[in-house]
């Protein structure tokens, strides 16, 4: 059999080798920002089997299929968990040139040990050995992620969510640390139909009568506190087709009021009022010190039967137009000039918005504030190996490579954890041209320390924070081996 994932997987030069095995791949991730369930953690959820744990909630895997044909039910419907998984094995070698591909390859190959490529003729082989695996110890939720020498990762969590599991794992006392942070998209929903109910949700959750904008915003500053005293770093908002209004604190309060009632607003009016929350959110954020995430331009409106057949996050969206670059600008000054903007990272769904938002990320420093501003890495449609190419190419070029952040999984499977390892491999392989093409110094020490601050060091000071020790999260990097001597 030809195995695919062999030690040195896309590292094409000797200098990208010494970098990832030295360097990149002793180094404890940190995943800033995914998907994971904090229920399946705090309990160490055991899977029942490879497709509940690999298939059943990924809406890459979904998307794929749905390109190869595969029926709803057998995706998202009511089919058994092994027609999933087989239907996705039948699906894995149509997937060549996608990054589901060796993804997939490498899932096998570190959860399990399995190089034989996945496919329909193998899915049944496949099935009853990955099956059996997940009976023993190690193979729970959390086990998984030691099992990648994972130290961090940060769930989406809505405003009202409990908080507790975070908590739980906390207790259990293995290193891990599962901190919450914050999907503030409802809380800017205004437009939508259930806003005015989950106003009503939130003032019986915090005990504030909420009768005008002030209140509102004392309601949603206790569970900040909340989110703040349970170790929350980061905010998120989806900015899918966004744009900036300067609004004053008297007119959205009437447009509040207004919205209260259930009296329609005119979209200029909803604008204003999403902007004025806006406003007040990055304020709070920086209050915290928090850093707020920006994922930009996903056009989520697409297919309302899969809506319906799927649910609002079904792997049908798509790439929307290039970002309102002035609309950020508006808001960001305004926040600026107030002394309140938060440090900001810049997710660009549409690769067009990769160097304009790279060069915006000059526009806004701070004295003594490295990285303010900073582009993520590349998102759901990009994070393929050409994708984190481009979106390093941004960086190098108009912003501080040296500042950068990297990988996060953005996803909702915990074997989502080998993505790190792909981008890592991408990084060196990608630094080791720059060095054989001379436009990058051959110097051990300088590239061994751009390959730890984008692999770890950068992501540990994101999430650190004054309940939060740094050397807890990095105490794992001690023994590293030195990768190269001359």
């Amino acid at each position: 059999m030809n195995v695919f994932i062999r030690e040195d997987f896309l590292l094409r030069s000797k200098i990208a080798r010494e970098l990832y095995h030295g360097v990149a791949e002793p180094l404890p991730i940190i995943d800033y920002h995914c998907h994971l369930d904090p229920l399946d953690l705090a309990t160490d959820r055991r899977f029942d089997n490879l497709a509940q744990l690999w298939v059943t909630s990924d809406p890459y895997k979904h998307r794929a299929m749905r390109l190869a044909g595969v029926p709803e039910h057998a995706i998202t419907g009511n089919a058994s968990d092994q027609e999933k998984f087989e239907r996705w094995a039948a699906t894995v070698p149509l997937t060549l040139g996608n990054p589901l591909h060796p993804w997939s390859a490498l899932e096998l190959k570190r959860y399990f040990g399995i190089d034989e490529p996945l496919t329909a003729a193998s899915a049944k082989r496949i099935w009853a050995a990955c099956n059996a695996r997940l009976a023993e110890p190690g193979f729970t939720a959390r086990g998984l992620l030691r099992q990648r020498n994972v130290a961090c990762v940060c769930t989406s969590d809505r405003l009202l969510a409990d908080l507790a599991p975070h908590a739980a794992v906390a207790r259990a006392g293995e290193g891990l640390r599962v901190l919450p942070s914050l999907r503030a998209d409802e809380i800017v929903a205004v437009g939508g139909s259930e806003f005015a109910s989950w106003v009503q949700e939130l003032g019986v959750a915090t005990g504030v009568a909420i009768d005008n904008l002030d209140a509102f915003y004392g309601a949603i500053s206790r569970q900040l506190d909340e989110f703040a005293a349970a170790g929350c770093r980061l905010a998120d908002h989806a900015l899918d087709d966004f744009v900036y209004l300067e609004t004053n604190d008297a007119d959205a309060a009437i447009l509040f009021a207004r919205r209260l009632r259930a009296e329609a607003l005119s979209d200029v009016e909803l604008i204003r009022l999403r902007s004025a929350l806006l406003r007040f959110l990055g304020t709070a954020y920086a209050q915290r010190k928090w850093v707020m995430q920006l994922h930009i331009g996903a056009q989520r409106q697409t297919s309302s039967r899969l809506r319906r057949l799927a649910g609002p996050a079904g792997g049908y969206a798509a790439i929307g137009r290039p970002c309102d670059v002035p609309s950020l600008c508006r808001w960001f000054d305004e926040l600026e000039w107030a002394e309140a903007l938060p440090r900001v990272v810049l997710y660009p769904l549409n690769p067009a918005d990769y160097v304009p938002l790279a060069v915006l990320t000059g526009s806004f420093a701070a004295d003594d504030v490295a990285g303010k501003l900073q582009l993520g890495p590349a998102w759901w449609f990009n994070d393929h190996a050409s994708g984190m190419r481009s979106q390093l190419d941004a960086v190098a070029n108009h912003s501080l490579l040296m500042g950068f952040i990297g990988m996060t999984t953005d996803s909702r499977s915990v074997l989502s954890m080998t993505r790190h390892e792909y981008f890592r491999r991408v990084l060196c392989d990608w630094i080791g041209e720059h060095v054989e093409r001379g436009t990058f110094p051959d110097d051990p020490a300088l590239l061994g320390e751009l390959v730890r601050a984008t692999c770890h060091e950068n992501a540990r000071r994101l999430v650190a924070s004054p309940n939060i020790s740094p050397s807890d999260l990095s105490s794992r990097t001690r023994g590293t081996r030195a990768w190269r001597s001359r």
